[in-house]
Order: C-alpha cells, then sequence, then structure tokens
C-alpha cells in the first residue's frame, strides 16, 4: 500500500480547541505537510506544506517523532486555516469524530496522543 508518509516528508500537527487540523484534496484527509525538496530540511518541508495547504504559519514548532520517512512536528500557529493551492477541505479530528483519515493518519495521530499523555 503506498502511502504520502513513505517519502522524505515534513507534517505538521496543529492541536487546537476544535481538534487537531487536517486537510484533505478528496474524500480522505491527511495531516498538512509534504515531501522535501532536494537539500530541503523536513521541518522547513512541513513549515511550507502548512503554509501553502492553509494559509496559517507556525511560530512555535516542535520535532516530535519519525513515522516510516516522514518527520512530524508539533506547531502553534496564528490564524484561521482554510484550503489553499491543491486542497479543497479542512477539518478538525477528535477521538470519536467520525472523518475519513488515512490509515497512517490514524497511527500518527495515535502516536501523538499517547506521547501528550
Amino acid at each position: 500500500m503506498s502511502s504520502a508518509y513513505q517519502k522524505r516528508r515534513g507534517t505538521a500537527i496543529v492541536d487546537t480547541d476544535k481538534g487537531i487540523l487536517v486537510v484533505a484534496q478528496g474524500n480522505i484527509f491527511l495531516l498538512p505537510g509534504g515531501a522535501a525538496y532536494p537539500h530541503e530540511l523536513q521541518i522547513q518541508a512541513a513549515i511550507r506544506e502548512l503554509k501553502e495547504e492553509t494559509g496559517i504559519y507556525p511560530f512555535e514548532v516542535k520535532y516530535l517523532f519519525r513515522y516510516l520517512n516522514s518527520k512530524i512536528f508539533f506547531m502553534r500557529t496564528n490564524g484561521t486555516p482554510r484550503p489553499c493551492s491543491e486542497i479543497k477541505k479542512v477539518d478538525y479530528y477528535y477521538p470519536g469524530k467520525q472523518i475519513p483519515l488515512s490509515y497512517n493518519t490514524k497511527k500518527i495521530i495515535d502516536q501523538y496522543y499517547l506521547l501528550k499523555k
């Protein structure tokens, strides 16, 4: 099974009072982020993609863990996210919310919640 997280990628977890920010190009939601360019750090890719996909920019970034080939970063942001670029929908995930997450997105979020305890 192919996954976006198998690429060298930077991924953002934006945990808000509404839940964790997720984005979708179609019907399946992922965490904001994307593949790093050659010679680009994964943290730079995560920040760049968060801005490109949602229009928001972090004021605090913290490395959390690696998942497959992706580095996962916790980010605090200002502003209201909106769909930008290839993104068609933004939403928020919290435990119990019925939202179609990709398998690996759910695994990353579960790992984040364990770390957060």
